[in-house]
């Protein structure tokens, strides 16, 4: 906008309007935005309290332009990286070298013990925007990192995401679908469920997903065949399925939250001396490599795992270079990839 004309809610917000509000100079408040060092920690706060408000409006941060080599973009993956994170966080440094940056990773079970990460982001000199996966962070604290103008992207976001932030992520609900549809067809309506966390919104989505096909034939779902964990790993899996497999009237087939959860189940199946799709049918979800490395190979659904990365750098890129986006949230197919594991009821 011109300077001294008056600030509307389609226009952006200049720095000498944050100076006028702060009582600041131009070039305190241009040092704040730029991330530089020689700040006070309360000068800094003041800038930032400014701008919390301003949302889309706030002044442009360094990086509006074309991204600079010199500049990373923080990935952060409080998880291990191993399968399905690993690949996302591989697609995504793959993805920043072909737009000319680089990535500062924050990965595994040290990232997750550090809380408070994303509050100190805007002083960061060194990077210029940000790819959060599966955030634990809160709605209100990824509220406050976008009021503060700093550009970043959600993949597979946790819980679902404020109308005004960029996210990625898959069609869960439409993959956990078509997966109980192709079990209902194959005759089966007594089906247990392996879940993950209950808070992750993946998981609700899926068991929505799951439950949709069954109502439709009525076979209402039933409580008692659901089991989940807040670590839906191999072991999870083995547990929970034997949980289940020892019930008198046990089920004809289980759905798991991932692929890991239904090697478990597989595991647990043979150890019970039940065969497999003979006897019990089991299904995973992600297609990630192990899907492919039991016997018999694993249906399950396919996500776009890479894409999902690639996806966000394009969005923030986008963003870096002053872009406007029209479609914050995006939703990627998923696929049902169908092998030996799943049978007739």
């Amino acid at each position: 906008m011109k300077q001294g004309t008056e600030t509307t809610a389609e226009q952006r917000v200049t720095i000498r309007d944050v100076a006028a509000q702060t009582g600041l100079s131009i070039a305190t408040v241009s040092r704040v935005l730029n991330g530089r060092a020689n700040v006070a920690p309360d000068t800094r706060d003041r800038v930032l309290q400014a701008m919390g408000g301003l949302g889309r409006r706030a002044p442009r941060r360094r990086g509006a332009g074309v991204p600079k080599a010199d500049l990373g973009v923080y990935v952060r993956c409080p998880y291990v990286l191993t399968d399905y994170f690993g690949l996302i966080v591989s697609a995504i440094t793959e993805a920043l070298d072909v737009h000319g940056m680089h990535a500062v990773v924050d990965a595994g079970e040290s990232a997750w013990r550090r809380t408070g990460v994303l509050a100190t982001l805007t002083g960061w000199p060194q990077v210029t925007g940000a790819i959060l996966i599966l955030p634990p962070e809160p709605e209100a604290e990824l509220e406050r990192l976008r009021d503060r103008g700093f550009p970043f992207v959600v993949v597979d976001p946790r819980n679902a995401p404020p109308r005004n932030i960029a996210a990625v992520s898959a069609a869960n609900f439409a993959g956990a679908r078509r997966l109980m549809a192709h079990l209902v067809e194959l005759g089966h309506r007594r089906v247990g469920v392996l879940g993950g966390p209950l808070d992750w919104m993946a998981m609700s989505d899926r068991l929505a997903g799951f439950h949709a096909p069954l109502v439709a034939v009525g076979a209402y779902p039933e409580p008692d065949l659901l089991r989940t964990s807040t670590d839906p790993t191999v072991e999870a899996g083995r547990a929970l399925a034997g949980e289940l497999l020892d019930r008198p009237d046990r089920p004809t087939a289980l759905v798991c939250f991932n692929d890991k959860m239904a090697v478990g189940a597989l595991q647990a199946a043979v150890s019970r001396g039940l065969r497999v799709p003979d006897d019990l049918s089991i299904a995973g979800f992600d297609d990630i490599d192990v899907s492919r490395a039991t016997h018999p190979q694993l249906t399950t659904v396919r996500q776009p795992v890479g894409e999902m990365g690639r996806m966000a750098v394009s969005l923030l890129s986008r963003m870096l270079t002053g872009h406007e986006l029209d479609a914050l949230h995006v939703e990627l197919a998923t696929e049902l990839v169908v092998r030996g594991s799943t049978g007739p009821a």
